[in-house]
């Protein structure tokens, strides 16, 4: 066979193809318009949603913002007037319930977003703070059943602490335990040990204090927890400070 030949027989081929691909996109026009719309519409609709998020988030940071300057400004002095333009309390419930409010407009307008979770961990702080237990026991057991690992592990260990401070020393013992089993960034093993272990001298059981504290130590003797472990073995279980999640 000529290369003549060869190249029509190519065209002749190319030509049958072309027609049956018209011919196929013709019978099928209908079908190919409506996938075609369904693919565009998906397709706005995630850039609308990426752009109403990304929106979202940014101003559930301002409010975000905000809510921790309330949460952080000082409290007035007896006797010494606050310097203009400056924001005081006169106490820290009070300034617990100010910030309150703002951290729960966050949450439930933005709680979606990162901001917006964590300002409702904020909120069971300063409902905490406030002296409104129930409604912070509430907060934090929402945070601590939520997807995000840090932040629930911060609101069980918030919690254990309300537990202590309500005469419910069992149930802190029990999320003191889970916390450990499950360390994560925010609330580490030997952080989640040595504060179970606090527990227990407050309680007034120094052996049980004294088998975490030879447990944390044998772990990771290197870690900042294991060192502060061995100190209060060497003293009795006095207490060196130690950085607590907050």
């Amino acid at each position: 066979m000529d290369q003549q030949t060869r190249h029509a027989l190519k065209e002749d081929k190319f030509v049958s193809t072309t027609s049956h691909g018209l011919e196929w996109a013709t019978e099928n026009r209908k079908p190919l318009v409506l996938w075609a719309s369904i693919a565009i519409a998906v397709i706005v609709v995630i850039v609308v949603g990426v752009v109403v998020y990304n929106s979202r988030s940014d101003a559930a940071s301002v409010a975000f913002g905000s809510a921790m300057q309330t949460y952080q400004a000082a409290l007035a002095q007896p006797g010494e007037p606050a310097p203009p333009g400056t924001k005081t309390f006169g106490s820290r419930a009070e300034r617990a319930k100010a910030a309150n409010a703002q951290f729960l407009a966050v949450a439930d307008k933005y709680g979606m977003t990162p901001d917006g979770k964590t300002a409702r961990y904020f909120a069971g702080l300063t409902y905490m703070e406030a002296g409104q237990t129930q409604q912070a026991e509430e907060t934090l057991k929402k945070v601590a059943d939520g997807s995000n690992r840090n932040l629930a592990a911060l609101a069980k260990f918030a919690l254990a602490a309300l537990y202590r401070g309500s005469n419910r020393d069992q149930q802190a013992i029990d999320l003191y335990n889970q916390l450990a089993k499950k360390p994560t960034t925010t609330v580490s093993y030997g952080i989640a040990k040595l504060t179970l272990a606090d527990l227990y001298v407050a309680e007034g059981k120094a052996d049980e204090a004294k088998k975490i504290y030879a447990e944390v130590k044998d772990k990771d003797p290197k870690d900042p927890a294991g060192q502060i472990a061995a100190q209060r073995l060497n003293t009795g279980g006095a207490r060196p400070k130690m950085n607590l999640p907050q």
